[in-house]
């Protein structure tokens, strides 16, 4: 059996780069390492996903859907989770 790399899968399943079927990946995967990102943060600040949401007016199962999927997080509410209620920054960049 052949092995493969995740640069080949992506290929061979997605298509090429700034394809739109693999550009809907590319961001999917982004919101999904927010969420990473953000459970991980959370976990260092040793916050359960309930004392989390009280400093941001969240309930405890929204800040899971993000922590497991933050495709749909608008800026407003990673703002706030982030300053709010982790104490940090946000720094988005553009690339063009």
């Amino acid at each position: 059996m052949e092995t493969k790399s995740w640069t080949t899968i992506k290929k061979e399943v997605y298509g090429e780069k700034e394809t739109e079927r693999r550009d809907e990946l590319e961001r999917d995967f982004q919101g999904f390492k927010i969420g990473l990102l953000l459970k991980k943060a959370r976990e260092e600040k040793q916050l359960t996903q309930t004392e989390l949401g009280e400093l941001v007016d969240k309930k405890r199962e929204y800040i899971s859907r993000i922590e497991n999927n933050g495709s749909n997080l608008t800026l407003k509410t990673l703002y706030d989770i982030v300053e709010k209620g982790l104490g940090g920054k946000v720094k988005i960049q553009i690339e063009l």
